[in-house]
């Protein structure tokens, strides 16, 4: 896992097209790289995950995993350190939006501790009908902090 920097735009969109409908494109990549407050760790051909830290919050604006890499805990190595990166910031929350319909996601983000906390009706365009928006967000001040690696520290889902 390393940081992602300017040069790695199209690695980013390359990955991002295998894991949504409505990809993200090279040069969408290159301004979030370029921006001072936004971050992004890479896992060389497996994934990446892409967050704003400012003011006191941080957000994940995508977490995206290769369709032959998946179910190898990339996405939880991913999230665990942009999580803890945050912390250090120091954020306060870490914010996100998921599809009501993206079950892998969702319980991916419930195991971290992430809980809802608002819904954006037809927020994303899919070709059957548009899909909610569940708004989930993380104290990172929690004490003790969250561990997501540590399967005993897994919240109830709520």
């Amino acid at each position: 896992m390393r940081s992602a920097g300017d040069a790695d735009a199209a690695l980013l969109a390359s990955l991002h097209v295998e894991a949504f409908n409505r990809p993200w494109s090279q040069s969408a990549f290159e301004v979030f790289l370029s921006d001072p407050t936004v971050f992004c760790l890479v896992i060389e051909e497996a994934g990446f995950i892409l967050w704003r830290t400012l003011a006191g919050e941080a957000e994940i604006l995508t977490l995206a995993v290769s369709t032959a890499a998946r179910r190898r805990g990339i996405a939880r190595a991913l999230l665990a350190d942009a999580v803890e990166r945050s912390a250090q910031a120091p954020a306060e929350w870490m914010f996100l939006e998921v599809s009501d319909q993206n079950s892998a996601a969702l319980a991916l983000y419930r195991q971290a501790g992430f809980q809802v906390s608002g819904l954006r009706k037809g927020y994303y365009e899919s070709e059957a009908k548009p899909e909610n928006a569940l708004v989930m967000r993380l104290s990172l001040t929690a004490s003790p902090p969250p561990t997501i690696n540590d399967p005993d520290n897994i919240p109830p889902r709520s």
